[in-house]
């Protein structure tokens, strides 16, 4: 019998374990859910809504989710959507919250900005629809007073004005002129009015594309201008358009040679874009893609960016050969002569092959050699090279080849101001490059040094 206080006492406990676990929690639970849906703005997920029509003084535009991920403006014309600005608006209602209810029946709206509400949207979920009125700002920053259409409350909430205020078909409107992925490009062809340039992706499908110049000459290309370029493209966007019709027509009359043309290859079909500016002066542009497409008005600075000399494109690193295929670097300058030599993957010299050399230090020395770029370009043809003191020259590099032909040089003469005048064998002519080379040779002495307290240090 002396266990029967300690067996009710476990009865108690397990019942008031069953107790909260089947009543007080989902009570619990069920008053979460509430106080959560009465906090949110719309009445159903983001994943169902279907539709939208967004009303300002400028008139309403109706937007539709054509496929998954894509919408598109069903009125007051038909054309693509800028996904990412509906996407934007969609998730600012969805996560907007409702910090209280002002009025449960407002019988005056004009307090609130309601009576005249500066953006309207309805938005469609399947059979379900909600309308939102956009008011006044509330009292703190980023806060708007919303009408609700369901429950005609009107409500404080934490919706940004930015998000609402100033929208238009314009910002609807797919704005981007041109759509591709860069790895896709099999080349791209630049035409302006007196050249034409050529850029073919020799690495397409890859993760990453490797672009050359095919045409007007066969070369290398700056890989990073390049990329700059196709993001300047991808960048395109218009700031107003002119739709088919006779504002279209008039302009397209003024428009005759353009500043530069741009088509993209690839499997799927081309893309062209050509870009006009008839008067300087006024500082508009205009982009025409194809004849049945809108005019674009974009920014002057575009026709800028796109339009670029052969030799911005091309490789401007110098020495004209990458590390891995070198097998021999002669180094000279007025103190300093010595070979490098590759041997087996290692850094020797040629007069002191059982030396160990500082590997790291002759790599890094070795990659600023055969990465120093032209930074401007002096002359282009073959000139006289003693005024620029290329002919007793402060240092001169010599590559050669695993075939044992020479396969870089690069040459730097005298320094004026803060550039050195240089030649390389990647490129015909003169031109002037960062001095920093010169205080960056190392001596033999300097090599074999580092390698010394390399060793000592790894003791």
């Amino acid at each position: 019998m002396r266990y029967w206080p300690t067996l009710l006492m476990l009865v108690i406990l397990v019942g008031l374990g069953g107790y909260l676990y089947f009543v007080e929690l989902p009570n619990k639970q069920r008053e979460d859910k509430q106080q959560s849906e009465q906090k949110q703005l719309l009445p159903f997920p983001e994943a169902t809504i279907t539709g939208l029509t967004v009303s300002t003084a400028q008139g309403p535009v109706e937007l539709k989710l054509s496929e998954p991920g894509k919408w598109t403006i069903a009125a007051p014309l038909q054309a693509d959507a800028d996904t990412r600005e509906v996407q934007a608006l969609i998730r600012a209602l969805v996560t907007g919250t409702v910090t209280r209810a002002v009025e449960e029946k407002a019988a005056a709206l004009a307090p609130f900005g309601l009576e005249q509400p500066v953006t309207s949207i309805i938005v469609i979920a399947g059979t379900q629809q909600e309308t939102i009125s956009i008011g006044d700002s509330g009292p703190l920053s980023n806060t708007l007073y919303v009408l609700r259409g369901s429950d005609s409350k009107v409500l404080l909430t934490n919706l940004a004005p930015k998000d609402f205020v100033n929208k238009s078909l314009l910002t609807f409107r797919r704005k981007e002129l041109l759509r591709f992925v860069q790895n896709d490009i099999e080349r791209v062809r630049l035409t302006y009015p007196t050249t034409e340039i050529v850029l073919y992706n020799m690495a397409k499908d890859k993760p990453r594309p490797v672009w050359k110049i095919r045409y007007p000459l066969e070369a290398e290309a700056d890989q990073t201008e390049v990329r700059s370029l196709m993001f300047r493209l991808e960048d395109l966007k218009a700031l107003g358009m002119i739709d088919p019709g006779p504002a279209r027509d008039a302009v397209a009359r003024t428009l005759t040679t353009p500043k530069v043309k741009v088509t993209l290859h690839t499997e799927a079909g081309d893309q062209t874009v050509r870009l006009y500016q008839s008067d300087p002066q006024s500082g508009e542009a205009i982009a025409e893609t194809t004849p049945e497409a809108p005019l674009y008005r974009v920014s002057p600075t575009t026709i800028k960016d796109l339009t670029k000399e052969l030799f911005t494109l091309q490789d401007k690193r110098l020495l004209g050969v990458d590390s891995p295929d070198i097998a021999m670097l002669s180094v000279n300058t007025r103190d300093k002569q010595y070979v490098l030599i590759n041997q087996n993957g290692e850094w020797v010299l040629e007069d002191q092959p059982t030396e160990k050399l500082s590997q790291e230090a002759a790599d890094l020395f070795v990659s600023r050699v055969v990465n120093l770029p032209a930074e401007e370009r002096v002359i282009k043809q073959s000139t006289p090279l003693a005024p620029y003191g290329l002919l007793a020259p402060t240092a001169e590099f010599v590559a050669t080849g695993k075939d044992g032909k020479i396969a870089g040089k690069l040459t730097l003469g005298n320094q004026v101001g803060n550039l050195v005048y240089a030649t390389g064998a990647r490129l015909q002519g003169v031109f002037q490059v960062r001095p920093d080379l010169l205080t960056q040779i190392p001596s033999k002495a300097d090599l074999l040094a580092k390698a010394q307290d390399n060793a000592n240090s790894s003791r």
